[in-house]
């Protein structure tokens, strides 16, 4: 099949790698252009656009997708279909138009739930048990379009957003090579309005810390927002990043402030939450240092019972 492919982040590569594998015509892969990544910010290209020079392919990166330039090279492709994998643009209907086929998206979650931009990271973020992978064809709507085919797995339960996107990166390359291997006898079905959910993209401030809250959704917030923003708070007037944590129950009788330093000894670093509920710090990050221990943090620090923790401005 003659195809066009269309993403930009690392989640994206297993799918376009499939299509190569399994014979497929990708006569052009679009990505979005090199942009300035990492600790230094240099600019660098995406790892799409990476993989696709590794194997010869035509890459197009256009700043801007909705001018008639775009839509006339677009088309020029002449291709049986586009497949699209978080490419970061929503696609104009001249594109949608193009593919003799239509435009078939790869979707992190199981549709019509978490449509939108970070669907894997607010799946955990709401303490949903599973999720899956979508394979829709586009329409105008932002992930609105009929479903061709699903597959389900569930969250572990202690499963980071990064380490789920992997997997399901790798079931959305599977699911699209089923797809078009049978894409003249599946019928696509319209999503059910009804339980639709949104997942919009991250903000810096979705990772502050609201030590009011109970542990556990604080505990799925430090799961859910990895890589970026990151569940954070602040500690001595700097940024602390919480990296991984447990939720624990308060020892009955103890009164304590929500974000309030209740243990601090050994390995067990333990802050006060909400609903009488606290959560153990396993693995942090001080503003300007690398990750560590509870244990590296409170020999470090000397942290000291009683001392606390406040949520701080993005």
């Amino acid at each position: 099949m003659r195809l066009v492919f269309m993403g930009t982040p690392e989640s994206a590569v297993p799918t376009l790698a499939r299509c190569l594998a399994d014979g497929h015509e990708v006569v052009a892969v679009w990505t979005q252009p090199d942009r300035p990544a990492g600790r230094g910010g240099k600019v660098r290209p995406s790892p799409v656009k990476e993989f696709a020079l590794k194997h010869g392919l035509k890459v197009h990166q256009p700043d801007r997708i909705k001018t008639p330039e775009a839509a006339a090279l677009f088309a020029s492709h002449e291709a049986d279909v586009a497949v699209v994998v978080a490419y970061g643009r929503i696609l104009p209907p001249e594109f949608l138009r193009a593919p003799r086929r239509g435009c078939i998206n790869v979707h992190f979650s199981l549709l019509p739930k978490y449509r939108g931009a970070a669907p894997v990271n607010w799946a955990i973020i709401r303490g949903e048990r599973e999720t899956g992978v979508s394979t829709m064809l586009m329409d105008e709507g932002l992930d609105t379009g009929p479903v061709f085919l699903q597959r389900a797995t569930a969250i572990g339960a202690e499963e980071t957003a990064p380490e789920l996107m992997d997997r399901l990166a790798r079931m959305g390359a599977e699911l699209l090579s089923e797809t078009l291997r049978r894409l003249d006898e599946l019928e696509p079905q319209p999503q059910n309005e009804a339980e639709a959910s949104f997942a919009p993209l991250l903000k810096r401030e979705d990772g502050r810390i609201d030590w009011t809250s109970d542990a556990a959704s604080i505990e799925r917030r430090v799961r859910g927002l990895q890589p970026w923003p990151n569940a954070f708070t602040t500690f001595r007037h700097k940024r602390l990043i919480i990296w991984r944590a447990q939720p624990e129950m308060r020892a009955e009788g103890l009164h304590a402030q929500p974000g309030e330093v209740i243990e601090a000894q050994g390995e067990r670093l333990i802050v006060a939450c909400g609903e009488q509920t606290a959560l153990r710090l396993l693995e942090v990050q001080p503003e300007g240092r690398r990750r560590m221990s509870a244990r590296d943090f409170l020999n470090g620090m000397r942290v000291v019972v009683g001392e606390a923790m406040e949520s701080i401005s993005a």
